[in-house]
């Protein structure tokens, strides 16, 4: 990390100011940090001083965390931005459609599940033999029950 002048300090934010504003402890900007999401600086004392576009890629970060994206898409995904400004509405606009499909596989998998839900509930079974969110991966059931030996090949 590289050290910054006492001049750029007072228009950077202290990781305290950074998790104020942004809503999240601390420990979250360390992580964050951490995992290479965010960058700091450090001052002549060593401490970290943030730049004030880090409150605009928390908030990208908090979103795409609350909508399931893994955080190391988020990486990825923040790591096609230009360092060193604050991300636009068009750099969100990129952002949301490269997870588009993600999200969109996601809720399908969600309306699947929860339809065969529904008719779980309906009959109470949830045998390992019949249901398919109990065993959705069972391919020796069509062999009827007990235990099988597997062919090694």
């Amino acid at each position: 990390m590289a050290k910054i002048s006492p001049d750029a300090i007072s228009r950077m934010l202290t990781v305290g100011e950074v998790a104020r504003r942004s809503g999240i402890a601390v420990s979250a900007v360390h992580f964050y940090e951490a995992k290479q999401l965010i960058q700091s600086r450090r001052t002549e004392g060593n401490q970290r001083r943030y730049p004030r576009e880090v409150l605009r890629r928390v908030a990208v970060i908090k979103v795409a965390q609350r909508v399931g994206i893994p955080l190391a898409e988020v990486r990825d995904a923040l790591g096609g931005l230009p360092a060193g400004r604050t991300p636009t509405a068009e750099d969100w606009q990129a952002l949301s459609s490269r997870w588009r499909s993600t999200l969109d596989a996601r809720i399908d998998k969600l309306v699947r599940l929860r339809d065969q839900l529904d008719g779980c509930i309906g009959c109470g079974c949830l045998s390992v033999r019949d249901c398919p969110l109990r065993n959705p991966w069972d391919q020796l059931s069509e062999q009827g029950t007990g235990p099988r030996l597997l062919d090694p090949d």
